[in-house]
């Protein structure tokens, strides 16, 4: 199975776009993903490659202890400043998922948001498997659009990030062959025991968020693309302006938590 190489630093440039610009995760997921994994005050958490820490923080009142790990210390200056707007308290630390190890300690839960996919996935649940409870699970946080009338800006947007993104090295692995979901990834490893719970919104958004979403993915700012900054941005509002209604557009946005825990023993 292929891997993307690692690539300490890909996501620095990204950090300062990232809140305002991705899709937020609702809010509602994370109390069902308390409930369903049994999360309580006894238990500890990470949310690894945590970015700028909205899984981190929007657990943090379900657990004991919360730690998010993130191999750019840009992004968790960032998550940093979301945890003490929120109120609450997370461990931040750097490092990647190839510095897990027992000396983390143990979790009732591990997260990945959008991250899992620049790992080496089968080594990291290898991992995973010497660091979860029994009882305990990973979960992987995504989000979708489904194809709903507000989301017709939906697919020319991805196309036109898809035409500035060509020559990146992640994305070039994700078209191989070879490259397997990470449902199949799961289904092979430890924690092959899977459920999904989601939740879907229905939002207004900020055309100039389309700009802000754009600069925080890796994939469109690696490679030429940055000399090529003010086409993009052109493309994009032009994009928006085809679909807004007052400088906003629709967006239903599904937000999706896959459950992946051992097998049941008899």
């Amino acid at each position: 199975m292929t891997t993307i190489p690692y690539m300490p630093g890909r996501f620095r440039t990204a950090a300062a776009y990232y809140l305002q610009g991705r899709p937020a995760y609702a809010d509602g997921l994370f109390p069902r993903i308390a409930r369903t994994c049994g999360l309580g005050p006894d238990h500890r958490v990470m949310d690894l490659g945590c970015g700028p820490g909205q899984i981190a923080v929007a657990l943090a009142p379900f657990a004991g202890e919360v730690v998010g790990m993130d191999p750019e210390p840009e992004m968790l200056a960032v998550a940093a400043d979301l945890a003490e707007r929120a109120g609450v308290r997370v461990t931040w630390h750097q490092g990647s998922s190839y510095d897990l190890g027992p000396q983390l300690g143990r979790f009732r839960l591990v997260t990945m948001g959008r991250s899992f996919h620049w790992m080496d996935r089968v080594e990291t649940l290898r991992r995973f498997d010497g660091m979860i409870d029994p009882g305990g699970a990973v979960v992987l946080v995504h989000d979708d659009h489904p194809k709903v009338p507000d989301n017709r800006w939906v697919k020319p947007y991805h196309e036109l990030l898809e035409r500035y993104s060509e020559d990146d090295v992640g994305r070039q692995v994700r078209k191989q062959p070879g490259w397997l979901n990470h449902t199949a990834v799961l289904l092979d490893s430890p924690f092959s025991r899977l459920e999904e719970v989601a939740v879907i919104e229905r939002r207004r958004i900020r055309s100039e968020s389309l700009i802000d979403r754009a600069l925080s993915m890796s994939s469109v700012m690696s490679g030429t693309v940055s000399d090529r900054i003010e086409a993009l941005i052109a493309e994009i509002e032009g994009l928006a302006a085809e679909h807004e209604t007052d400088g906003t557009l629709g967006e239903v946005v599904t937000s999706t938590a896959l459950i992946a825990r051992r097998p049941e023993t008899d």
